[in-house]
């Protein structure tokens, strides 16, 4: 019986986690779920799922989830700390970091401090951290697995030993695919007029609002650049983007015998989830078997002119150090900016660049380092808005 803790219990990859665990109340047990805002909704998770211990975010939240609660057993904590708490502590198995955001690098880190199984969905905590994270995932002897669509097809289609390096096994790049988001065949003009209720309608999945966001400038592939080259030990120019739109086909990997290796699903993220939990065995996810007779797939070359956010990842990346936490910090905030109507669709990219050339590049030799970079991007991010 596996314990099994969720950080950020009420969003799409938490109620995706939970669904395939009902599939298995053999195999696994909820230990914690944490919240950060909805708490009518972990209330009822709680009810259901009575687990040892609920997380929210704010300590003024313990009496109104206690009162929903009735006092039954669920002991209730706040704070960033005892997230980390709950994601470390020796009863728990397996932590499933799935917290939306930098916030979820700390708590995210302490699980992997911890020794424990890491089914990593907060792409966040290696764009922020990924020599840091990595080098803490070898130490500690910690098992990382990744939860993201793209990143699970890779997962799949790699060699057990991919760590030691990608060209020692035989690997000539990455594919990762992206749909290409609500507007990839919008015009100039079109994008500039882009509201948030559009930019939240994703074509192909259902997901929170930030990430339906980024997947609609592109942001979300460039973050997943960047943690697949951390996750698969890959120089940049290993990782290709390509376009498809179907989203039948979460990734690819090419060798240098000319195969391509691709894994193929419907779009439900209760695949890789399912895939995570069970790893090395397979369990049912509760996802039906695709049906490749109802599909024409198509694939295209990403356009940076329009999409200009792929381009500023991949050379955060590149510039490596304090970068990609820069980066990161800037998109959060041009997003939430966006999403309150504050900024256009079309300058999120243009705010997220002029913190990038604004704030110098630090080693990202120590946490403390990475929080300050993260914290001075997002007050500049904040006073640049007022051009806007």
């Amino acid at each position: 019986m596996q314990q099994i803790t969720i950080l950020g219990a009420t969003g799409s990859i938490g109620q995706s986690t939970l669904a395939v665990i009902d599939l298995h109340p053999e195999r696994y047990r909820v230990f914690a779920l944490t919240a950060h805002q909805r708490i009518e909704e972990l209330a009822r998770l709680c009810l259901r799922y009575q687990p040892r211990y609920a997380v929210v975010q704010q300590a003024a939240d313990i009496s109104k989830l206690a009162a929903l609660l009735h006092y039954q057993g669920t002991e209730i904590l706040a704070g960033t700390d005892a997230l980390a708490y709950v994601a470390s502590h020796a009863e728990c198995d397996t932590v499933m970091a799935a917290i939306v955001g930098a916030a979820g690098l700390l708590p995210t880190l302490a699980a992997v401090h911890a020794g424990k199984r890491v089914l990593l969905a907060n792409k966040e905590a290696l764009v922020m951290a990924g020599a840091l994270f990595m080098r803490a995932v070898q130490e500690a002897k910690a098992t990382l697995l990744p939860i993201d669509s793209e990143h699970n097809a890779i997962f799949q289609c790699l060699p057990a030993h991919y760590g030691q390096g990608l060209t020692q096994v035989g690997v000539e790049r990455i594919l990762l695919t992206a749909s290409g988001g609500p507007f990839r065949q919008f015009t100039m003009a079109q994008l500039a007029a882009v509201t948030p209720e559009q930019a939240c309608k994703h074509p192909n999945w259902v997901m929170g609002r930030k990430i339906s966001v980024d997947s609609a400038t592109l942001m979300n592939k460039g973050l997943e650049f960047i943690e697949a080259c951390w996750l698969f030990n890959a120089r940049p120019e290993q990782v290709q983007i390509v376009i498809h739109p179907q989203s039948i086909i979460h990734s690819l990997v090419q060798y240098v015998d000319g195969s391509t290796l691709a894994q193929l699903g419907n779009p439900d993220m209760r695949t890789p989830i399912a895939n995570a939990l069970a790893f090395p065995e397979r369990i049912q996810a509760g996802v039906s078997a695709l049906d490749l007779c109802q599909h024409h797939l198509q694939f295209y070359p990403p356009d940076e002119q329009r999409f200009p956010c792929l381009a500023l990842a991949r050379q955060a990346m590149q510039q490596g150090g304090t970068t990609p936490a820069i980066l990161n910090a800037a998109n959060e905030v041009a997003v939430a900016a966006f999403l309150n109507e504050q900024l256009p669709f079309i300058a999120i990219p243009q705010l997220i660049e002029t913190v990038l050339t604004q704030l110098p590049m630090s080693p990202a030799d120590n946490l403390e380092t990475i929080l300050a970079a993260d914290e001075q991007a997002r007050q500049l991010a904040q006073r640049a808005l007022s051009r806007y």
